[in-house]
């Protein structure tokens, strides 16, 4: 399934993050600090999708920013600009603006859609880290790949804030396999 778009959230959700007004456990804090940790996922990878650029159109077309826009979409929902609505349909913009792409830059438009989406449902966090895992492998010779990610999956750890850590790394335990295994160790 490396090619296409996958859904990465379980068929039965984790009230642990639900909101606390849709019937889960998840404060709003929490939420923001899960989408800020997301959006900071797919903005470390960001420059995959940025650089990428074929030459025959460098000087004719402008830069896609709709995964840079939809990145600072979900930035202004944190702070309360823009509804979920809003953020959400930033998604589909980033989304749609990997298509077509080699793998580093559209897992990272993807990672980037994924992040903003946490502001709809919390559990694309998970979707942003592995998109952002995806692409950081991708990038690299096929015999560096395994490196890349593990760095990328390190450094997304060590990036987590330590109110939702404890809830981040148990949920990557219990998602890995339907996220293509890349929080695994």
């Amino acid at each position: 399934m490396i090619g296409r778009i996958v859904p990465i959230l379980p068929k039965d959700r984790d009230p642990r993050l639900i909101t606390l007004r849709r019937g889960g456990t998840l404060t709003d804090e929490d939420h923001h600090l899960l989408a800020a940790w997301a959006l900071g996922c797919a903005e470390h990878v960001l420059p995959l999708f940025e650089e990428h650029r074929p030459a025959e159109f460098e000087e004719h077309r402008p830069a896609d920013r709709r995964p840079r826009d939809a990145i600072e979409l979900g930035y202004a929902w944190i702070r309360g600009e823009v509804s979920m609505g809003v953020a959400h349909q930033a998604a589909f913009q980033a989304n749609a603006a990997g298509k077509g792409l080699p793998d580093p830059a559209k897992f990272a438009a993807l990672s980037a859609g994924q992040a903003v989406a946490v502001a709809h449902v919390a559990a694309h966090d998970l979707g942003a880290a592995a998109y952002a895992i995806r692409a950081a492998g991708a990038s690299v010779p096929a015999d560096d790949a395994g490196l890349a990610r593990a760095r990328e999956r390190d450094w997304q750890r060590d990036q987590l804030p330590a109110a939702v850590r404890d809830l981040v790394l148990d949920d990557q335990r219990q998602r890995s396999a339907i996220c293509w295994n890349v929080f695994e160790d």
